[in-house]
């Protein structure tokens, strides 16, 4: 089982994109909206990583409540996947949601149904698992 991550979109503030989850033979079991910081020379808590990938465990803390670590980021440490809506939860990691959505007034879209998202996801996952992180066009 893996995760694929496809960007989308980014302006000056964040990267929009879809999420997959893909069976061993690469058929979709679900699919889910991501929300990123813009990239930014992967600099801590201002970007998002960079495209590639990487090994997921699933984590759990006070804070996030269930949520997944992203190993391997070169120059990065507590990259998560986890719950929250604008650009401004992320500090660098990658929020879920079922859809993309504007929620405040900011003009940028954000992620709507997070934590009903990341409930699923974690239903769906095991323990650890691949992540790839591609990019099929991003606007500025």
């Amino acid at each position: 089982m893996k995760m694929l991550i496809i960007r989308t979109a980014q302006n000056d503030f964040q990267t929009i994109g879809t999420g997959l989850i893909l069976d061993e033979s690469g058929q979709t079991l679900f699919d889910f909206r991501t929300l990123e910081l813009a990239f930014r020379n992967n600099m801590r808590e201002i970007s998002s990583i960079p495209t590639g990938k990487y090994r997921v465990e699933k984590r759990t803390s006070v804070k996030y409540g269930s949520h997944f670590h992203v190993l391997g980021v070169s120059g990065r440490t507590l990259i998560l996947i986890h719950v929250g809506n604008y650009h401004i939860n992320t500090k660098g990691c990658i929020l879920v949601g079922s859809e993309h959505k504007h929620l405040n007034t900011d003009k940028n879209l954000d992620v709507a149904n997070s934590l009903q998202t990341m409930k699923k996801l974690n239903t769906i996952l095991p323990l650890n698992f691949d992540l790839e992180i591609v990019e099929i066009k991003v606007n500025n």
